[in-house]
């Protein structure tokens, strides 16, 4: 399978029967660069804000998922979980919801705009993930070491980075040093361009290795 990342929070994963999904696709005009369009079967928004839920943007006409549960589509399964865009359970900026996907054999989830800190409850509830795709920049999520407290806790063989300040940004959150530099540097693979094709290498190793797009990073 295939991942692609749009910028922000916004991916394309893309299993080898065809079957596509987007997440958390991003209006410009809050986000400050061009999300680029493109056909998906599924939609997933953790959130109604605008730099994640600009459903208009994705071409087709794709099932939009929002809320929590579970499903099946083109032989993928999906799934939600409840979590809070902030640490006062929602009262600051609302609910969030974490989606998991399994494609291809593997276990990918995409945090959202996750605010809260890691718990036992909660990263039960997420359960046994191969890709984690998780915000870094702060401000309006968790921090960089925060977003490394749920790296050590749920232990994925890849962890992909997001919502961090990147060129052409109008965001205000962080850079990707400060998360970087909780890693050891042989944890750290930078990936020309913007695609990453899944490879079962990546689950062989001890540690989990931090997938960086080179191309997004001052």
């Amino acid at each position: 399978m295939n991942i692609e990342w749009l910028g922000h929070s916004c991916f394309k994963l893309t299993e080898s029967t065809g079957t596509t999904i987007i997440t958390d696709p991003y209006e410009k005009s809050i986000v400050g660069i061009e999300m680029k369009k493109t056909n998906a079967d599924v939609v997933t928004c953790s959130h109604q804000h605008k730099d994640h839920n600009a459903v208009v943007n994705v071409l087709g006409a794709p099932m939009v998922l929002s809320e929590c549960g579970f499903w099946e589509v083109k032989g993928v399964d999906i799934s939600s979980v409840l979590s809070y865009h902030d640490d006062k359970k929602g009262k600051k900026r609302g609910e969030n919801r974490i989606f998991k996907f399994r494609m291809d054999g593997v276990d990918l989830c995409h945090m959202g705009d996750i605010g809260e800190e890691c718990t036992v409850h909660l990263a039960e509830g997420i359960g046994s993930v191969n890709v984690l795709m998780i915000p870094v920049g702060g401000n309006y999520t968790i921090d960089a070491r925060q977003a490394k407290e749920y790296v050590d806790f749920i232990m994925p063989d890849i962890v992909i980075p997001m919502h961090y300040k990147t060129p052409g940004s109008a965001v205000d959150i962080e850079k990707l040093d400060e998360f970087l530099e909780l890693f050891d540097e042989n944890q750290i693979i930078y990936i020309d361009g913007q695609t990453l094709e899944v490879d079962r290498e990546y689950f062989d190793t001890d540690s989990t290795k931090v997938i960086v797009f080179k191309d997004n990073v001052f």
